[in-house]
């Protein structure tokens, strides 16, 4: 339990390292060179364990439509963080198990949508909603549009989640998942600042340069593989239930390091998303989470 608090507490601290970083990166960049760094660390991490990277057609037609995703998602979210709050981001991040649970319902018979789920997702899409309501009257087109595209890298997670549940990508140690998906970004990512004409690292300071570290070495790579660690070794319904402490520790990290304001709405929205991702992960049966 102290090691998934930890790991939700540092995945809410990584949308504040993107933000702050974002001063100095172009976004497409950034995540780019975030996914090729954290890909060299997790292929240093197979060798090391010496697991098994398979290479099949089967297995490589989903592996890069995954990698799409990732990319398509990380686009978004650190395109949309230059134009809203981390607060707010982190928040409409963090509902991308609504999006699994609605495309699992469509896709396995065994993950329909009960009771608990339905309850769940109505109560966090109404904080969606709040937290859009909260804009009424003094959002601008460019904070909104940052919000939008949050919430659009919410349902990119969810989709690439779901096409590694359901396709032959099931079967690999989910080191390899990662590095697939780490690799197949960073070229899209990389590809894609260069296409648009992106500054690239245009403001290479000691803080960016510390926090791009951060989230390659730590965030991006050793996290994630802590966390594989936990999911194998314990209860993983239990630990993903967990998961809706990330927004409420991205909510504290952005109002106490960056003095992002927090109204009451946003709060309550926060409570909502929270209670919903519980209750969508304690109706989700332990061998499916």
């Amino acid at each position: 339990m102290a090691w998934q608090v930890g790991l939700c507490a540092l995945w809410g601290l990584g949308q504040i390292a993107t933000k702050v970083a974002g001063q100095g990166i172009s976004p497409f960049f950034h995540a780019g060179l975030r996914s090729l760094g954290a890909a060299i660390l997790v292929l240093a991490w197979i060798g090391l364990r010496r697991i098994r990277i398979d290479r099949s057609p089967e297995i490589m037609k989903p592996a890069v439509f995954a990698g799409a995703l990732f990319a398509v998602e990380f686009m978004l979210l650190f395109t949309g963080l230059n134009y809203t709050s981390a607060a707010r981001a982190t928040l409409l991040l963090y509902t991308s198990p609504f999006f699994v649970a609605l495309g699992m319902h469509w896709r396995v018979a065994s993950e329909r949508i009960d009771a608990n789920r339905a309850i769940g997702m109505i109560l966090a899409f109404t904080g969606v909603a709040l937290a859009f309501g909260e804009r009424l009257g003094s959002f601008t087109a460019r904070e909104l549009l940052g919000d939008v595209m949050c919430l659009g890298a919410a349902a990119a997670w969810g989709a690439t989640t779901l096409v590694m549940k359901t396709t032959p990508l099931k079967r690999l140690a989910p080191e390899v998942n990662l590095f697939y998906q780490l690799g197949v970004s960073a070229v899209l990512l990389i590809g894609a600042s260069w296409i648009v004409g992106e500054a690239g690292l245009f403001n290479p300071s000691p803080l960016v340069l510390s926090l791009l570290a951060l989230q390659i070495c730590v965030i991006a790579s050793a996290s994630y593989l802590c966390w594989f660690f936990l999911v194998t070794n314990y209860n993983a319904a239990v630990l993903h239930t967990f998961t809706f402490l990330t927004p409420v520790f991205g909510m504290l990290f952005s109002w106490w390091l960056l003095d992002e304001p927090i109204g009451p709405m946003l709060v309550i929205a926060l409570l909502l998303i929270a209670l919903g991702i519980v209750l969508v992960n304690r109706a989700r049966r332990p061998a499916a989470a």
